[in-house]
């Protein structure tokens, strides 16, 4: 349990390095006037031992010429980099008004994209530092000519070319919402497997108590969406108050500081709480309760669903009309779904060293996480036969995934909801007979049965 706590807490730091554009670039910056310094120092050096077959290789002219050959990497790198920064917010303006904002933070996470600013910027730097160690021979001393330290600025620069026309390949990847749906997808499956149990793993967990009448309210003490909840310093605190704490909110909702975030009550049952361990739990309680400005993947599971919803909504509006893009997140939201059913859902409850429950942690279950990717996207395509039909598919193969009957009563309950939106509709009978037999197609499927689709279902 203490490896999980290290392991989310270590997941939460990387994934807000991760995110931010500028962590891998700096460092490029950093070891390039490291290595700007030091292979002119090693020039001198080795200046007089450097065998023969070796230099040749090197940089063979004087001064004058090295200088002209920095500065011209030096002055054509800027530009490349500028470049480079104006294609990528270009680009992150197109996913924000084209996809959904949500996205952003996805492509600001590209590693490839990083590496390649690190690359374009540390040339720059790595050039301007080596240029101020050129010497005439009237300059001070005898001239000089770092021979390996230019040799590696025009290598340095040769990589820029070629990582210039390996960024525009992979700009031009990045942008189409195919890449983008697998990226989310691949993203929300790994915060699932790091965040949640497997089903089978959580089968002896504690049941989760109910909270008592006589329970005292926690206060966020900060606004913002909850980004990530430390289970072990929660767990701490409760067992050293005597206490059990009911956390209400789960990762991603958001919070208003002063407002009800959590309650909780004595482990022994009829004992109140002392006022004096009182108050220092809920201070312990907000510590381990943190917010941000916007939600993350680092224990949000349903950050990538909402992600992908946001892409479906937005093909469905009547300013995009992009229902082949919807269909496409529609499919990725079942991929997610389909490896969330085999996890533990739902609430999540701490224990001590005894096996005592100290904390119950809010989660979404299937019937939750269904509610977010059905709601909003029938309620906008519900006109569009097309996309009824692949959210009865959607149904259909969850169906089939799962046997736990709190997950089949999910997907019945949105069935139904279905079923009565799809009979609203002023569909011709063709597209209401098609309809009708994906709907009995999700019927046979929570009962465990699978039947071939027609070669021309719309034929008949």
């Amino acid at each position: 349990m203490v490896l999980d706590a290290v392991r989310r807490r270590r997941s939460v730091l990387v994934d807000a390095v991760r995110t931010r554009l500028w962590p891998v670039p700096a460092a490029g910056v950093v070891g390039a006037v490291i290595a700007g310094v030091g292979l002119p120092e090693l020039d001198a050096a080795l200046k007089e031992h450097l065998p023969s077959t070796v230099a040749r290789y090197l940089f063979g002219g004087g001064a004058d010429a090295a200088r002209e050959t920095l500065g011209a990497i030096a002055t054509s790198l800027i530009t490349v980099t500028s470049l480079t920064f104006s294609l990528t917010l270009v680009t992150l303006q197109l996913a924000s008004s084209q996809y959904t904002p949500r996205l952003l933070r996805t492509f600001a996470a590209d590693r490839f994209i990083q590496r390649t600013l690190a690359l374009f910027l540390a040339t720059f730097v790595y050039a301007l530092t080596v240029l101020r160690t050129v010497r005439n021979s009237g300059d001070s001393g005898a001239e000089f000519v770092p021979q390996i330290a230019v040799t590696v600025a025009y290598l340095l620069a040769m990589a820029s070319v070629l990582g210039l026309v390996l960024f525009l390949g992979h700009l031009v990847r990045q942008i189409r919402i195919e890449t983008m749906l697998d990226h989310v997808t691949a993203e929300t499956i790994g915060t699932a497997k790091r965040v949640l149990d497997l089903r089978d793993e959580a089968s002896g967990a504690a049941p989760v108590p109910s909270p008592p009448a006589h329970r005292s309210v926690i206060e966020a003490s900060s606004s913002g969406f909850l980004v990530g909840i430390e289970e072990q310093a929660l767990c701490a605190a409760a067992v050293d108050a005597g206490a059990v704490v009911w956390v209400d909110r789960a990762v991603g909702s958001r919070l208003v500081g002063g407002v009800p975030a959590a309650f909780c009550w004595s482990h022994e049952p009829g004992t109140p709480l002392e006022e004096r361990n009182l108050e220092k739990l809920r201070e312990r309680v907000g510590r381990a309760l943190h917010t941000g400005i916007e939600r993350t993947a680092a224990q949000d599971i349903g950050h990538g669903l909402q992600q992908l919803t946001d892409v479906v909504v937005r093909a469905l509006s009547p300013g995009i009309n992009d229902p082949t893009t919807a269909v496409y997140g529609l499919n990725s939201c079942t991929a997610v779904l389909s490896e969330l059913v085999s996890y533990q859902l739902g609430p999540r409850v701490v224990c001590d060293d005894d096996d005592e429950v100290r904390v119950v942690l809010m989660r979404p279950d299937l019937a939750d996480l269904l509610d977010l990717v059905c709601t909003q996207p029938q309620h906008y395509g519900c006109q569009d036969p097309v996309f009824l039909g692949s959210m009865f598919s959607m149904l259909r193969e969850l169906a089939w995934r799962t046997s736990v009957p709190q997950h089949r009563q999910a997907i019945t309950d949105q069935l139904g909801r279905l079923q009565r939106t799809a009979a609203e509709q002023n569909f011709d009978l063709l597209e209401r007979s098609h309809l009708d037999g994906l709907a009995r197609d999700v019927t046979d499927a929570l009962n465990r049965e699978w039947t071939p689709t027609p070669a021309a279902r719309f034929a008949g």
